[in-house]
Protein backbone atom coordinates (compact mmCIF):
# COMPACT_ATOMS: atom_id res chain seq x y z
CA UNK A 1 0.00 0.00 0.00
CA UNK A 2 1.34 3.41 -0.97
CA UNK A 3 2.21 5.66 1.91
CA UNK A 4 -0.23 8.57 2.39
CA UNK A 5 1.35 11.88 1.52
CA UNK A 6 1.09 14.85 3.83
CA UNK A 7 1.86 18.53 3.77
CA UNK A 8 2.17 21.25 6.38
CA UNK A 9 -0.24 24.17 6.04
CA UNK A 10 0.10 27.54 7.79
CA UNK A 11 -3.02 28.37 9.82
CA UNK A 12 -2.51 32.11 9.32
CA UNK A 13 -1.89 32.54 5.59
CA UNK A 14 -2.68 29.09 4.12
CA UNK A 15 0.76 28.52 2.58
CA UNK A 16 1.81 24.84 2.37
CA UNK A 17 5.26 23.29 2.79
CA UNK A 18 6.60 19.75 2.31
CA UNK A 19 8.12 19.62 5.81
CA UNK A 20 7.53 21.20 9.19
CA UNK A 21 9.46 24.31 10.21
CA UNK A 22 9.04 26.43 13.29
CA UNK A 23 8.34 29.60 11.31
CA UNK A 24 6.17 30.09 8.23
CA UNK A 25 8.39 31.41 5.45
CA UNK A 26 5.46 33.22 3.82
CA UNK A 27 3.92 35.28 6.65
CA UNK A 28 6.58 34.93 9.35
CA UNK A 29 4.21 33.44 11.98
CA UNK A 30 5.76 31.01 14.49
CA UNK A 31 4.32 27.54 15.28
CA UNK A 32 1.46 27.90 12.78
CA UNK A 33 2.17 24.86 10.55
CA UNK A 34 -0.23 21.91 10.93
CA UNK A 35 0.14 18.59 9.13
CA UNK A 36 -2.61 17.60 6.69
CA UNK A 37 -2.98 14.40 4.67
CA UNK A 38 -3.24 14.85 0.91
CA UNK A 39 -6.03 12.81 -0.66
CA UNK A 40 -4.65 10.65 -3.48
CA UNK A 41 -6.31 11.16 -6.88
CA UNK A 42 -5.78 9.09 -9.98
CA UNK A 43 -5.73 11.85 -12.56
CA UNK A 44 -4.86 15.51 -12.59
CA UNK A 45 -7.63 17.82 -11.32
CA UNK A 46 -6.94 20.23 -14.18
CA UNK A 47 -7.14 17.44 -16.75
CA UNK A 48 -10.50 16.22 -15.41
CA UNK A 49 -12.04 19.69 -15.11
CA UNK A 50 -11.09 20.63 -18.67
CA UNK A 51 -13.70 18.17 -20.00
CA UNK A 52 -16.39 18.34 -17.29
CA UNK A 53 -17.73 21.89 -17.70
CA UNK A 54 -21.05 22.80 -19.26
CA UNK A 55 -22.27 25.79 -21.23
CA UNK A 56 -23.72 28.53 -19.01
CA UNK A 57 -26.94 30.37 -19.90
CA UNK A 58 -26.59 34.03 -18.89
CA UNK A 59 -29.40 36.46 -18.02
CA UNK A 60 -29.70 40.12 -18.83
CA UNK A 61 -29.54 42.51 -15.89
CA UNK A 62 -33.05 43.76 -16.75
CA UNK A 63 -34.55 40.26 -16.50
CA UNK A 64 -33.17 39.56 -13.01
CA UNK A 65 -35.75 40.00 -10.24
CA UNK A 66 -34.54 41.66 -7.04
CA UNK A 67 -37.85 41.58 -5.14
CA UNK A 68 -36.95 38.57 -3.03
CA UNK A 69 -33.74 40.19 -1.79
CA UNK A 70 -35.36 43.46 -0.69
CA UNK A 71 -37.62 42.02 2.06
CA UNK A 72 -35.20 41.93 4.98
CA UNK A 73 -35.63 40.13 8.29
CA UNK A 74 -35.75 42.65 11.14
CA UNK A 75 -33.75 41.63 14.21
CA UNK A 76 -35.97 43.47 16.70
CA UNK A 77 -33.02 45.72 17.62
CA UNK A 78 -33.25 49.00 15.73
CA UNK A 79 -29.59 50.00 15.88
CA UNK A 80 -28.46 46.52 14.84
CA UNK A 81 -30.76 46.69 11.81
CA UNK A 82 -29.13 50.02 10.98
CA UNK A 83 -25.66 48.47 11.16
CA UNK A 84 -26.79 45.66 8.83
CA UNK A 85 -28.23 48.15 6.35
CA UNK A 86 -31.91 47.58 7.18
CA UNK A 87 -31.96 44.04 8.57
CA UNK A 88 -30.80 40.54 7.67
CA UNK A 89 -30.90 40.00 3.91
CA UNK A 90 -32.36 36.65 2.69
CA UNK A 91 -29.59 34.60 1.13
CA UNK A 92 -26.94 36.75 2.78
CA UNK A 93 -24.14 35.38 4.95
CA UNK A 94 -23.04 37.36 8.02
CA UNK A 95 -19.89 36.74 10.06
CA UNK A 96 -20.00 37.96 13.68
CA UNK A 97 -16.64 37.92 15.48
CA UNK A 98 -15.61 39.00 18.96
CA UNK A 99 -13.64 38.15 22.08
CA UNK A 100 -14.70 35.07 24.09
CA UNK A 101 -17.37 35.88 26.66
CA UNK A 102 -18.31 39.26 25.18
CA UNK A 103 -21.89 38.15 24.37
CA UNK A 104 -21.97 36.84 20.79
CA UNK A 105 -24.18 33.84 21.60
CA UNK A 106 -26.41 35.97 23.83
CA UNK A 107 -26.98 38.55 21.11
CA UNK A 108 -27.69 35.95 18.42
CA UNK A 109 -30.15 34.05 20.62
CA UNK A 110 -32.02 37.30 21.20
CA UNK A 111 -32.04 37.97 17.44
CA UNK A 112 -33.17 34.39 16.74
CA UNK A 113 -36.06 34.68 19.20
CA UNK A 114 -37.19 37.98 17.67
CA UNK A 115 -37.10 36.74 14.07
CA UNK A 116 -38.76 33.44 15.07
CA UNK A 117 -41.93 35.39 15.88
CA UNK A 118 -42.60 35.64 12.12
CA UNK A 119 -40.20 33.17 10.48
CA UNK A 120 -38.71 29.73 11.12
CA UNK A 121 -35.20 29.91 12.59
CA UNK A 122 -32.57 27.23 13.21
CA UNK A 123 -29.86 27.66 15.85
CA UNK A 124 -27.02 25.18 15.19
CA UNK A 125 -24.37 24.93 17.91
CA UNK A 126 -21.12 23.03 17.72
CA UNK A 127 -19.86 24.30 21.07
CA UNK A 128 -22.78 23.79 23.46
CA UNK A 129 -25.32 21.09 24.16
CA UNK A 130 -29.08 21.53 23.96
CA UNK A 131 -29.41 21.84 27.74
CA UNK A 132 -26.79 24.58 27.91
CA UNK A 133 -28.51 26.64 25.22
CA UNK A 134 -31.86 26.00 26.93
CA UNK A 135 -30.56 27.60 30.15
CA UNK A 136 -29.50 30.72 28.27
CA UNK A 137 -32.79 30.86 26.38
CA UNK A 138 -34.72 30.66 29.67
CA UNK A 139 -32.69 33.53 31.11
CA UNK A 140 -33.28 35.66 28.02
CA UNK A 141 -36.95 34.76 27.68
CA UNK A 142 -36.30 33.26 24.24
CA UNK A 143 -37.78 29.78 24.79
CA UNK A 144 -41.39 30.56 23.82
CA UNK A 145 -42.67 29.70 20.36
CA UNK A 146 -42.43 26.69 18.09
CA UNK A 147 -40.51 28.30 15.22
CA UNK A 148 -37.14 28.52 16.97
CA UNK A 149 -35.41 25.16 16.42
CA UNK A 150 -32.11 23.90 17.80
CA UNK A 151 -29.60 21.29 16.68
CA UNK A 152 -26.18 20.37 18.06
CA UNK A 153 -23.88 19.39 15.19
CA UNK A 154 -20.32 19.93 13.96
CA UNK A 155 -20.89 18.45 10.49
CA UNK A 156 -20.82 21.08 7.74
CA UNK A 157 -22.34 18.53 5.33
CA UNK A 158 -25.38 17.95 7.55
CA UNK A 159 -25.95 21.64 8.26
CA UNK A 160 -25.64 22.53 4.56
CA UNK A 161 -28.19 19.83 3.67
CA UNK A 162 -30.55 21.27 6.31
CA UNK A 163 -30.15 24.76 4.84
CA UNK A 164 -30.86 23.48 1.31
CA UNK A 165 -34.12 21.93 2.50
CA UNK A 166 -35.66 25.41 2.42
CA UNK A 167 -37.38 24.99 5.79
CA UNK A 168 -35.61 27.86 7.53
CA UNK A 169 -35.48 31.58 6.80
CA UNK A 170 -32.50 32.11 9.13
CA UNK A 171 -29.77 29.71 10.26
CA UNK A 172 -27.32 30.67 13.02
CA UNK A 173 -24.12 28.60 13.26
CA UNK A 174 -22.09 28.84 16.46
CA UNK A 175 -19.32 28.64 15.39
CA UNK A 176 -17.61 28.19 12.01
CA UNK A 177 -14.37 27.08 13.72
CA UNK A 178 -16.10 23.93 15.07
CA UNK A 179 -17.40 22.69 11.71
CA UNK A 180 -15.70 20.02 9.62
CA UNK A 181 -16.22 18.14 6.37
CA UNK A 182 -15.96 14.36 6.26
CA UNK A 183 -13.82 14.44 3.10
CA UNK A 184 -11.06 16.46 4.79
CA UNK A 185 -8.86 14.68 7.31
CA UNK A 186 -7.58 17.74 9.17
CA UNK A 187 -8.98 18.85 12.53
CA UNK A 188 -11.78 21.45 12.89
CA UNK A 189 -10.49 25.01 12.99
CA UNK A 190 -7.70 24.48 10.47
CA UNK A 191 -7.43 26.58 7.32
CA UNK A 192 -8.69 23.83 5.01
CA UNK A 193 -11.69 22.97 7.23
CA UNK A 194 -12.75 26.59 7.72
CA UNK A 195 -12.36 27.47 4.03
CA UNK A 196 -14.18 24.40 2.67
CA UNK A 197 -16.89 24.34 5.37
CA UNK A 198 -17.70 28.00 4.83
CA UNK A 199 -17.83 27.46 1.06
CA UNK A 200 -20.33 24.61 1.48
CA UNK A 201 -22.49 26.66 3.89
CA UNK A 202 -22.43 29.78 1.67
CA UNK A 203 -23.32 27.77 -1.44
CA UNK A 204 -26.28 26.22 0.38
CA UNK A 205 -27.44 29.66 1.58
CA UNK A 206 -27.36 31.15 -1.92
CA UNK A 207 -29.24 28.16 -3.39
CA UNK A 208 -32.02 28.11 -0.78
CA UNK A 209 -32.32 31.86 -0.09
CA UNK A 210 -31.88 31.34 3.66
CA UNK A 211 -29.93 33.92 5.62
CA UNK A 212 -26.97 32.54 7.57
CA UNK A 213 -25.13 34.07 10.52
CA UNK A 214 -21.71 32.56 11.34
CA UNK A 215 -20.00 33.10 14.67
CA UNK A 216 -16.24 33.55 14.34
CA UNK A 217 -13.47 33.28 16.90
CA UNK A 218 -10.69 35.83 17.22
CA UNK A 219 -6.97 35.46 17.88
CA UNK A 220 -5.14 36.96 20.84
CA UNK A 221 -4.21 39.93 18.61
CA UNK A 222 -7.92 40.61 18.01
CA UNK A 223 -8.14 39.57 14.34
CA UNK A 224 -10.63 36.96 13.11
CA UNK A 225 -9.21 33.44 13.47
CA UNK A 226 -8.68 31.42 10.32
CA UNK A 227 -7.80 32.43 6.77
CA UNK A 228 -8.44 35.95 5.52
CA UNK A 229 -10.45 34.44 2.66
CA UNK A 230 -13.29 33.79 5.14
CA UNK A 231 -13.93 37.55 5.39
CA UNK A 232 -13.94 37.81 1.59
CA UNK A 233 -16.44 34.98 1.17
CA UNK A 234 -19.18 36.37 3.42
CA UNK A 235 -21.41 39.36 2.65
CA UNK A 236 -21.20 41.16 6.01
CA UNK A 237 -18.49 41.12 8.68
CA UNK A 238 -19.56 42.40 12.12
CA UNK A 239 -17.01 43.13 14.84
CA UNK A 240 -18.17 42.84 18.47
CA UNK A 241 -15.90 45.04 20.60
CA UNK A 242 -15.71 46.12 24.22
CA UNK A 243 -14.78 44.89 27.66
CA UNK A 244 -16.34 41.52 28.44
CA UNK A 245 -16.26 42.28 32.19
CA UNK A 246 -18.32 45.48 32.00
CA UNK A 247 -18.81 48.76 30.19
CA UNK A 248 -20.31 49.29 26.78
CA UNK A 249 -20.11 46.80 23.93
CA UNK A 250 -20.12 48.02 20.34
CA UNK A 251 -21.19 46.15 17.21
CA UNK A 252 -19.90 47.70 13.99
CA UNK A 253 -19.68 46.50 10.40
CA UNK A 254 -16.18 46.35 8.93
CA UNK A 255 -17.57 44.98 5.65
CA UNK A 256 -21.10 45.29 4.27
CA UNK A 257 -22.09 44.56 0.68
CA UNK A 258 -25.65 45.75 1.28
CA UNK A 259 -25.24 48.81 3.48
CA UNK A 260 -22.97 51.33 5.18
CA UNK A 261 -19.95 50.53 7.34
CA UNK A 262 -20.20 53.82 9.27
CA UNK A 263 -22.95 52.81 11.72
CA UNK A 264 -22.57 51.30 15.20
CA UNK A 265 -24.86 49.70 17.80
CA UNK A 266 -23.98 50.23 21.48
CA UNK A 267 -25.09 47.64 24.05
CA UNK A 268 -24.84 47.03 27.76
CA UNK A 269 -25.17 43.60 29.36
CA UNK A 270 -28.13 43.30 31.72
CA UNK A 271 -30.00 40.55 33.53
CA UNK A 272 -32.16 39.90 30.47
CA UNK A 273 -29.31 39.93 27.98
CA UNK A 274 -27.85 42.72 25.88
CA UNK A 275 -29.78 46.00 26.00
CA UNK A 276 -29.41 48.99 23.70
CA UNK A 277 -27.97 52.11 25.33
CA UNK A 278 -30.30 54.95 24.37
CA UNK A 279 -28.16 57.80 25.68
CA UNK A 280 -24.54 56.63 26.05
CA UNK A 281 -23.19 60.16 26.51
CA UNK A 282 -25.21 60.76 29.69
CA UNK A 283 -24.25 57.34 31.07
CA UNK A 284 -20.54 57.90 30.40
CA UNK A 285 -20.49 61.33 32.06
CA UNK A 286 -22.79 60.52 35.00
CA UNK A 287 -19.95 59.88 37.49
CA UNK A 288 -17.46 62.41 36.16
CA UNK A 289 -15.50 64.50 38.67
CA UNK A 290 -14.13 67.88 37.60
CA UNK A 291 -10.40 67.56 38.22
CA UNK A 292 -7.11 68.07 36.43
CA UNK A 293 -6.51 65.53 33.68
CA UNK A 294 -10.23 65.19 32.90
CA UNK A 295 -11.45 66.32 29.46
CA UNK A 296 -14.76 65.67 27.71
CA UNK A 297 -14.32 64.52 24.10
CA UNK A 298 -17.03 64.78 21.44
CA UNK A 299 -16.30 61.65 19.39
CA UNK A 300 -18.13 59.39 16.96
CA UNK A 301 -19.05 55.72 16.97
CA UNK A 302 -19.75 55.27 13.29
CA UNK A 303 -22.06 58.20 12.50
CA UNK A 304 -23.34 58.42 16.06
CA UNK A 305 -21.97 61.27 18.24
CA UNK A 306 -20.93 60.38 21.79
CA UNK A 307 -19.46 62.43 24.61
CA UNK A 308 -16.82 60.48 26.51
CA UNK A 309 -14.46 61.42 29.31
CA UNK A 310 -10.70 61.21 28.69
CA UNK A 311 -8.65 60.84 31.88
CA UNK A 312 -4.91 61.42 32.14
CA UNK A 313 -2.54 60.82 35.03
CA UNK A 314 1.01 62.20 34.92
CA UNK A 315 3.47 61.14 37.61
CA UNK A 316 7.21 61.48 38.09
CA UNK A 317 8.91 58.26 37.04
CA UNK A 318 10.92 56.20 39.51
CA UNK A 319 12.89 54.48 36.77
CA UNK A 320 15.19 55.62 34.01
CA UNK A 321 12.66 54.98 31.26
CA UNK A 322 9.22 56.62 31.61
CA UNK A 323 6.15 54.42 31.28
CA UNK A 324 3.30 55.17 28.87
CA UNK A 325 0.03 53.24 29.23
CA UNK A 326 -3.22 53.72 27.32
CA UNK A 327 -6.59 52.05 27.88
CA UNK A 328 -8.95 52.50 24.93
CA UNK A 329 -6.47 54.58 22.91
CA UNK A 330 -3.70 53.59 20.52
CA UNK A 331 -0.35 53.54 22.33
CA UNK A 332 1.65 54.55 19.25
CA UNK A 333 -0.63 57.55 18.75
CA UNK A 334 -0.16 58.46 22.43
CA UNK A 335 3.64 58.45 22.05
CA UNK A 336 3.31 60.66 18.98
CA UNK A 337 1.14 63.19 20.85
CA UNK A 338 3.62 63.26 23.75
CA UNK A 339 6.42 64.02 21.30
CA UNK A 340 4.37 66.85 19.75
CA UNK A 341 3.62 68.28 23.22
CA UNK A 342 7.30 68.30 24.15
CA UNK A 343 8.46 69.76 20.85
CA UNK A 344 5.74 72.38 20.23
CA UNK A 345 5.07 73.51 23.82
CA UNK A 346 7.18 74.07 26.92
CA UNK A 347 6.06 70.92 28.69
CA UNK A 348 8.81 68.54 29.79
CA UNK A 349 7.42 65.00 29.84
CA UNK A 350 10.65 63.04 29.36
CA UNK A 351 10.81 62.05 33.05
CA UNK A 352 7.05 61.49 33.55
CA UNK A 353 4.94 58.34 33.59
CA UNK A 354 1.75 58.99 31.59
CA UNK A 355 -1.47 57.00 31.85
CA UNK A 356 -4.51 57.53 29.60
CA UNK A 357 -7.95 56.05 30.19
CA UNK A 358 -11.10 56.24 28.06
CA UNK A 359 -14.01 55.91 30.49
CA UNK A 360 -16.63 53.26 29.76
CA UNK A 361 -14.43 50.67 28.05
CA UNK A 362 -14.69 52.30 24.62
CA UNK A 363 -11.84 51.99 22.13
CA UNK A 364 -11.23 55.19 20.21
CA UNK A 365 -10.17 55.18 16.57
CA UNK A 366 -11.31 58.76 15.93
CA UNK A 367 -8.47 61.09 14.80
CA UNK A 368 -10.37 63.99 16.40
CA UNK A 369 -9.54 62.52 19.83
CA UNK A 370 -5.98 63.88 19.54
CA UNK A 371 -6.70 67.34 20.94
CA UNK A 372 -8.65 65.98 23.94
CA UNK A 373 -5.87 63.50 24.82
CA UNK A 374 -3.16 66.16 24.48
CA UNK A 375 -5.10 68.64 26.64
CA UNK A 376 -5.76 65.96 29.26
CA UNK A 377 -2.03 65.20 29.47
CA UNK A 378 -1.15 68.90 29.71
CA UNK A 379 -3.87 69.43 32.33
CA UNK A 380 -2.57 66.59 34.50
CA UNK A 381 1.08 67.64 34.08
CA UNK A 382 0.41 71.29 34.98
CA UNK A 383 -2.21 70.56 37.65
CA UNK A 384 -4.72 72.85 35.93
CA UNK A 385 -8.37 72.14 35.17
CA UNK A 386 -10.38 72.61 32.02
CA UNK A 387 -13.73 74.35 32.36
CA UNK A 388 -16.64 72.00 33.07
CA UNK A 389 -18.73 73.65 30.31
CA UNK A 390 -16.24 72.73 27.55
CA UNK A 391 -16.04 69.82 25.12
CA UNK A 392 -13.00 69.21 22.96
CA UNK A 393 -12.34 67.64 19.55
CA UNK A 394 -9.77 68.08 16.78
CA UNK A 395 -6.90 66.28 15.09
CA UNK A 396 -3.34 67.30 16.01
CA UNK A 397 -0.67 67.46 13.31
CA UNK A 398 3.07 66.99 13.79
CA UNK A 399 3.56 70.74 13.64
CA UNK A 400 1.15 71.22 16.52
CA UNK A 401 -1.60 72.55 14.24
CA UNK A 402 -5.23 71.62 14.89
CA UNK A 403 -6.91 70.05 11.87
CA UNK A 404 -10.61 69.80 11.08
CA UNK A 405 -12.82 66.91 12.23
CA UNK A 406 -15.56 65.05 10.40
CA UNK A 407 -19.25 65.59 11.21
CA UNK A 408 -18.60 68.56 13.50
CA UNK A 409 -22.31 69.49 13.39
CA UNK A 410 -23.34 66.20 15.00
CA UNK A 411 -20.69 66.51 17.71
CA UNK A 412 -21.84 70.04 18.56
CA UNK A 413 -25.53 69.03 18.63
CA UNK A 414 -24.77 66.21 21.08
CA UNK A 415 -22.79 68.58 23.32
CA UNK A 416 -25.61 71.13 23.36
CA UNK A 417 -28.13 68.42 24.24
CA UNK A 418 -26.18 67.59 27.39
CA UNK A 419 -25.83 71.20 28.52
CA UNK A 420 -22.32 72.13 27.38
CA UNK A 421 -21.92 75.73 26.28
CA UNK A 422 -18.63 75.82 24.37
CA UNK A 423 -16.44 73.58 22.23
CA UNK A 424 -12.69 73.82 21.71
CA UNK A 425 -12.38 72.78 18.09
CA UNK A 426 -10.43 73.56 14.89
CA UNK A 427 -10.66 77.22 13.88
CA UNK A 428 -11.36 76.57 10.21
CA UNK A 429 -14.67 75.46 8.74
CA UNK A 430 -18.07 76.28 10.16
CA UNK A 431 -18.65 79.60 11.92
CA UNK A 432 -20.63 79.02 15.12
CA UNK A 433 -20.79 80.97 18.38
CA UNK A 434 -20.67 77.63 20.21
CA UNK A 435 -17.21 76.84 18.79
CA UNK A 436 -14.08 78.47 20.16
CA UNK A 437 -11.62 77.94 17.33
CA UNK A 438 -7.95 77.10 17.98
CA UNK A 439 -5.25 76.90 15.32
CA UNK A 440 -2.41 75.23 17.22
CA UNK A 441 -1.87 73.18 20.33
CA UNK A 442 0.23 75.76 22.19
CA UNK A 443 -2.46 78.45 22.15
CA UNK A 444 -5.14 75.92 23.14
CA UNK A 445 -3.19 75.05 26.29
CA UNK A 446 -2.36 78.66 27.19
CA UNK A 447 -5.89 79.99 26.70
CA UNK A 448 -8.03 77.26 28.28
CA UNK A 449 -6.08 75.56 31.07
CA UNK A 450 -6.84 77.55 34.23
Amino acid sequence: MAKAKSRFVCQQCGASFPKWTGKCENCGEWNSLVEQVIASTGNSVVARSSHSGKLLVPQTMRSISAEASTARLTTGIGDLDLVLGGGVLPGGVILLAGQPGIGKSTLLLQVAASIAAKHTVLYASGEESASQVKLRAARLGAEAGDDLHFVASTSADDIAATIRSGTYSLVIIDSIQTLSLDEISSAPGTVSQITNSSNVIIRAAKESGAAVILVGHVTKEGSIAGPKVLEHLVDVVLQFEGDRYGGFKVVRAIKNRYGSTSEAAIFEMGERGLELVENPSAALLAERQITDGSVVLATLEGNRPILVEIQALVNHTNFGYPKRTASGFDLNRLNLLIAVLERRTKLNLSDKDIYINVVGGLKLADPAADLAVAMAIASAAAGRKLGDELVVFGEVGLGGEIRSAQLADKRIAEAKKLGFTRAIAPAGGRKDSFITGVRDLRHALIDYLK
